[in-house]
C-alpha cells in the first residue's frame, strides 16, 4: 500500500481528477455511496467547475460514532502492516486523522457544504457509520439539493434509478 503521512481525501480526489483527465472528461457527474459521498465532496471542492452534479448515497459522517472510525483506522493499520511492515504506525495514524479526524463528513467542512453551488442529490443514511443526523445536516446546509427519503430496499429500486437518472439528466451541461 502506498500510504504517506500527508495522504488524505485530497490525495484520492487528485487521483480521480487525473483519471478524468486521462479519459478526456472535462465535466462529469460523481456518485458515491458510503465513503463515496465524502469523495464526491472533495472532488467538488478541488474542481467545482468540473463536477456538474453529485449523488450522495448513504453518506458517512461523524455523529456519536468516533469509535466506528477509530476501529476502521485500527483495522486498516493491521491490514497494511500485514502486507508491508515497513509502513510505520505513525504514518497510518496520521493518514487516519487526515481521513477521519473531522467532525462532519470528514472531507469538507459545513461551511463548504453551505456554499456548495454544485447540484446535489441525497439518499440519506440511517445507521451508525452513515448517521441520519449527518444526512439531515447536509440537507439543511446545501443550497441546491434534492432528497429522496425512501430509497432503501427492492421496493424503491426502480423509483431510485428513475429519480437519479432524471436528476443527472437535468444537470448535464448542454
Amino acid at each position: 500500500a502506498d500510504v504517506e503521512p500527508d495522504h488524505g481525501w485530497h490525495t484520492f480526489a487528485a487521483d480521480h481528477l487525473a483519471l478524468m483527465d486521462h479519459l478526456g472528461f472535462r465535466k462529469f457527474h460523481v456518485m458515491g455511496g458510503c465513503i463515496g459521498g465524502s469523495y464526491c465532496f472533495e472532488a467538488i471542492e478541488q474542481a467545482p467547475d468540473r463536477v456538474a452534479a453529485a449523488v450522495l448515497q448513504n453518506p458517512i459522517g461523524m455523529w456519536e460514532n468516533r469509535d466506528t472510525w477509530d476501529a476502521a483506522v485500527k483495522g486498516y493499520n493491521e491490514t497494511v502492516h500485514g502486507r508491508d511492515p515497513s509502513i510505520s504506525q505513525a504514518t497510518i495514524e496520521s493518514f487516519g486523522r487526515n481521513m477521519f479526524g473531522g467532525d462532519f463528513v470528514f472531507s469538507v467542512t459545513r461551511d463548504f457544504v453551505k456554499n456548495c453551488r454544485t447540484p446535489l442529490y441525497l439518499q440519506p443514511g440511517t445507521d451508525k457509520p452513515h448517521p441520519a443526523h449527518t444526512s439531515a445536516e447536509i440537507a439543511a446546509l446545501a443550497p441546491d439539493i434534492e432528497v429522496q427519503k425512501d430509497w432503501r430496499g427492492p421496493e424503491f429500486l426502480q423509483e431510485s434509478i428513475r429519480r437519479v437518472r432524471d436528476f443527472l439528466a437535468r444537470n448535464t451541461p448542454k
